[in-house]
């Protein structure tokens, strides 16, 4: 199988995630739907890709509904008082002014 041999990171496809989670595809766009935390990026022709963390959250979503007996709305409320895991912001690189950079390419020139 082509998931197999794929790194942990790599990105699966909805077919590959039914397949690891043995849930149909249209259940997993069903949860898409109903969950909004489950967001898997989408391509040209609505081709959906699943993230590391988006399978964990199928399995998740799995478990609690079809193994713990909570209901959809149970599960949604449960995700909605989580906090939202935010990515870092990118760090604030230090870029030089103009008059910093003419400055420079004046001594440069001058030294040349």
């Amino acid at each position: 199988m082509a998931s197999d041999a794929k790194s942990a990171a790599a990105f699966r496809t909805i077919g590959e995630v039914a397949q690891a989670t043995g849930l149909a595809p249209h259940i997993l766009r069903y949860w898409e739907s109903r969950f909004p935390q489950l967001r898997p990026v989408t391509r040209a022709g609505n081709r959906r890709y699943y993230r590391p963390e988006d399978v964990a959250l199928v399995a998740r979503i799995d478990r609690l509904l079809n193994r713990e007996g909570y209901t959809i709305k149970g599960v949604q409320q449960l995700l909605a008082r989580e906090p939202v895991a935010m990515p870092d912001p990118a760090p604030v690189v230090a870029t030089p002014s103009l008059v910093a950079i003419r400055d420079l390419l004046a001594k440069a020139l001058a030294d040349d």
